[in-house]
């Protein structure tokens, strides 16, 4: 079994920072691709950013130039750094990780935008 467990949601002011981390643990041969993903309440669950093996990244068109996501291979850790946050920002975050065909879910970590 894998497990997922993310850190750093908060509550923070519009156009703050924050840093999401999110460790796998357990039974872990090779991970594909690691990423996060958001769901606001009322909507869908939507790609955030996306962080593959080959060094590749994806972002939502909503993200880009303000979040960046990045690896620490030999820790089996993906962080999310967040810059200029905004009210559409807050949602339930939740890390994911794609061990080559199965997937894994962390648990969330939620992230509020408030002033």
């Amino acid at each position: 079994q894998v497990q997922l467990v993310e850190s750093g949601g908060g509550l923070v002011q519009p156009g703050g920072s924050l840093r999401l981390s999110c460790t796998a643990s357990g039974t872990i041969f090779t991970i594909y691709a690691m990423g996060w993903y958001r769901q606001a309440p009322g909507n869908e669950r939507e790609l955030v950013a996306l962080a593959i093996s080959s060094g590749n990244t994806v972002y939502a068109d909503s993200v880009k130039g303000r979040f960046t996501i990045s690896r620490d291979n030999a820790k089996n850790t993906v962080y999310l750094q967040m810059n200029s946050l905004t009210l559409e920002d807050t949602a339930v975050y939740y890390c994911s990780a794609d061990l080559t065909g199965s997937y894994y879910w962390g648990r969330g970590t939620q992230v509020t935008v408030s002033s």
